[in-house]
């Protein structure tokens, strides 16, 4: 994505179109706005025609922006799960990795970055049913390896949401929903932690087409993704103005919802209650 944004910034400085830049590197309009999107991946070819086109002949900003390329084309660690993965979500991952700032409402169940083992393997359980044993320990292992990153001295800042609903559905048994709960006033407790909960009292509230993650990141070419998980893809929103209306209903829902202090409380009552 960094190295898409670098080459679209330099087109679009020099007014070629898309049409233009893909008929130099004998390609189509659509790869061009995958390329500068970084949905796939770059032949160093192309990039050093690109960079021609584009008017770079400085060597070292040349080199700088090709070795970019070799860089992006490395397969993430996460590519070794890619096999119980459905297809739309390492691209996910990917992004998540490189976020300074995530920011997430969720309602099903509990996020992610903040499972626990014996919960996250029964959600994966709900989920590919009919899967191997071996396919989903090997997703679990993947949630429990996204969330080293969280748990990082360096990681991202983390704000999420939970309705109430995804507090109160069970996953696995007595035991495994109170471990849950636990973790969940645990983690809040971090420094780069910012967890709140919407509650059921509240009522209607901004939430309301459903989940949703937003990633920002620390470069400045990089605009902010919203991601959004559908039942056989996903969708990922990087327009200003889509990503302006999920940062205003996640605003709401924040200002909304107790702040982290009391969210606590109300998951400490949740587990007297559990």
């Amino acid at each position: 994505m960094l190295l898409g944004s670098q080459l679209r910034r330099l087109r679009e400085a020099r007014n070629i179109t898309r049409e233009a830049a893909g008929y130099s590197i004998r390609a189509s309009e659509s790869k061009i706005s995958r390329m500068e999107l970084g949905r796939v991946s770059f032949k160093t070819r192309d990039v050093e025609d690109l960079l021609t086109l584009y008017g770079i002949t400085d060597e070292q900003e040349r080199a700088s922006l090709l070795s970019l390329a070799r860089e992006a084309n490395v397969a993430g660690w996460w590519h070794s799960y890619s096999d119980v993965l459905p297809s739309w979500f390492p691209t996910y991952v990917g992004l998540e990795g490189a976020a300074s700032l995530i920011r997430a409402y969720e309602v099903q169940f509990i996020h992610g970055l903040l499972q626990t083992e014996a919960y996250a393997r029964a959600v994966v359980r709900r989920g590919m049913k009919g899967a191997s044993e071996a396919d989903v320990e090997k997703r679990v292992a993947l949630r429990l390896e996204r969330q080293k990153h969280l748990a990082d001295p360096n990681g991202p800042e983390f704000h999420v949401v939970l309705d109430e609903a995804s507090l109160r559905r069970p996953y696995g048994d007595r035991a495994v929903m109170r471990e849950q709960l636990q973790h969940l006033i645990d983690v809040s407790e971090r420094p780069n932690v910012r967890l709140q909960v919407m509650p059921f009292g509240f009522g209607g509230h901004s939430g309301e087409s459903g989940a949703f993650t937003i990633l920002s990141f620390t470069e400045s070419d990089l605009t902010d993704v919203v991601y959004l998980e559908q039942l056989t893809s996903a969708l990922y929103l990087d327009k200003r103005e889509d990503v302006t209306q999920y940062e205003k209903a996640l605003k709401e829902l924040q200002q909304d919802s107790p702040g982290p202090g009391e969210s606590r409380d109300l998951l400490r009552g949740l587990l007297q209650l559990s």
